[in-house]
């Protein structure tokens, strides 16, 4: 782990600059989201519950598989962009992406074999799973802070912030409806309100008809009052 409180002070004191384009900011928010919520709800099951327990392996199971398309879409739009113009540049990542890749199937396997474990075995094998998720996510989060800072650093160098708006264009285009709406759903209440007004302002401009009420709507619930009426004010909506 490379932790560096210095970073913090020197932004805290450093002279606003403009922000340049991010591809990983609002996603790995939705994936630390995501990953910490599921890894606490396995953490409290009851596994006498019968519900429940199939309930949380079914949440470990979506959250893996999720996981694994966005190893797909960073390996497909944002590795390429960096190798063309610094070779080697993605090598690192790409080769933990491949333990990542060999993680979700053996997290994958341990969720399916819990949600089939006879009853007095189930507390054991909940916990083992717990503490393999929650090393899983840990490697995660260090994984997400070298992408957000050295693998920015290389798209900065070499690609104008329309270019990686190209780029990112192209990944959303490719995702399936059912995959987006997961993303919706933990990317935007992860958002500071700005973040949020400014997404949503943008895709009821440019997203086609119905996508922003359905984005709307999948994202009301996860939000307190105070923060639907910022976004109802920032966007002029009906309260």
């Amino acid at each position: 782990m490379q932790f560096n409180p210095q970073e913090i002070t020197a932004l805290a004191q450093a002279d606003a600059a403009a922000p340049r384009m991010d591809l990983y900011a609002f996603i790995h928010k939705a994936l630390r989201a995501y990953m910490v919520d599921t890894l606490v709800g396995l953490g409290r099951v009851d596994a006498e519950d019968d519900l429940e327990l199939s309930q949380a392996g079914a949440r470990v199971l979506q959250l893996l598989s999720f996981c694994r398309a966005h190893l797909y879409h960073e390996n497909t739009y944002v590795h390429p962009a960096m190798e063309r113009h610094a070779p080697g540049s993605a090598a690192a990542v790409e080769q933990e992406h491949d333990g990542h890749g060999q993680a979700i199937a053996a997290l994958a396997d341990a969720a399916q074999q819990l949600m089939q474990c006879p009853r007095e075995r189930r507390a054991r094998v909940a916990h083992a799973l717990y503490q393999q998720l929650a090393l899983f996510v840990a490697h995660n989060f260090e994984h997400m802070q070298l992408e957000e800072t050295a693998h920015n650093a290389v798209l900065w160098a070499h690609y104008s912030d329309a270019e990686l708006a190209a780029i990112e264009g192209a990944l959303v285009a490719s995702i399936p409806p059912d995959e987006m709406l997961v993303t919706l759903r933990w990317m935007l209440p992860s958002m500071t309100p700005s973040e949020r007004a400014m997404v949503l302002g943008d895709m009821r401009r440019n997203a086609p008809p119905g996508i922003f009420d359905t984005a709307l709507s999948v994202l009301r619930p996860h939000l307190s009052d105070g923060e639907w009426d910022k976004l109802a004010r920032a966007l002029e909506l009906a309260r």
